[in-house]
């Protein structure tokens, strides 16, 4: 499934793309549904990227308005019958209430910090399987598709343009035993596999640095081709928001840059990695 583009993310530069080309207009909402004797609400749902399939007619309607021509209306014409397609995630449609899998299979870099768990990108079956239990929300009927839909989506790090992945993953995660002791051996002695991997860099921020600017939980940050606006996830107890807001994901980019400033660099990781993974062996 890893390669190929996603329909939800270019439904989503889409929807930006014509909003942008309204507001350089000097348009408002209500002026451009006038002109082309639609309702307010039909134009907003587009801007807002509440609709499911593009037509192709109403994008057309739309560049002629803003006087779109040569390769920028090439280009959103593309986009428009791309967005039409179906996520190669369908399958699993049912296990993700957000664009989680189409923001990796899109996304040129991820950077992620994690307080207490192992990023998603990085687990184990076992791994996965223990938080699903443990967070008492997904059926277990679903545990097992919920684990094959997260290690399937591992498969972007391997797209010949998939996203460069760097994970600030705070101590205590490392230690937190999650499912048992085998299991968080096995999962450490992954990482370290992952870390070899020549898109993954993997940073331990240690106890010993104390409180530090990203302390106050996890968060990650999706960085798409320019001028595509970024976008932060933060994760809740039920589900994740996504924020596309620039100003909140400039604020969180240093806040990531300030946490991984004060890890231990790659290699001093790996090594806390490999001894927390030995005194998990010991008490398995």
């Amino acid at each position: 499934m890893a390669g190929g583009h996603s329909p939800g993310v270019r439904r989503r530069r889409l929807s930006a793309a014509l909003k942008k080309l309204r507001e350089d207009k000097g348009m408002s909402a209500a002026a451009v549904a006038q002109r082309l004797k639609w309702s307010t609400g039909k134009l907003t749902r587009s801007e807002r990227n509440e609709w499911k399939f593009p037509k192709r007619s109403d994008v057309e309607a739309l560049l002629d308005l803003y006087g779109v021509e040569g390769d920028d209306r090439a280009h959103l014409l593309s986009l428009t019958e791309e967005a039409r397609g179906r996520s190669d995630w369908h399958k699993y449609a049912d296990l993700f209430t957000g664009p989680l899998p189409d923001l990796e299979a899109e996304a040129v870099r991820i950077r992620t910090y994690e307080a207490v768990l192992i990023p998603g990108l990085l687990q184990t079956p076992d791994y996965a399987a223990a938080v699903s239990k443990a967070s008492q929300i997904v059926p277990p009927e679903q545990i097992d598709r919920k684990v094959e839909s997260r290690m399937a989506r591992r498969g972007v790090l391997d797209a010949p343009n998939g996203p460069r992945l760097t994970a600030v993953i705070d101590e205590p995660a490392l230690r937190k035993v999650v499912g048992s002791h085998a299991v968080m051996a096995e999962q450490l002695r992954f990482l370290v596999g992952m870390a070899a991997h020549y898109k993954v860099t993997v940073l331990v921020l240690p106890d010993e640095a104390g409180a530090h600017p990203a302390v106050d939980g996890a968060f990650t940050l999706f960085d798409f081709p320019r001028p595509e606006p970024g976008i932060v996830s933060i994760p809740t107890v039920v589900e994740a928001l996504y924020v596309e807001d620039p100003g909140y994901f400039d604020q969180h980019a240093l806040i990531f840059d300030a946490a991984q400033n004060l890890a231990l660099d790659p290699r001093g990781s790996l090594d806390l990695i490999g001894s927390i993974a030995a005194e998990h062996d010991k008490r398995a």
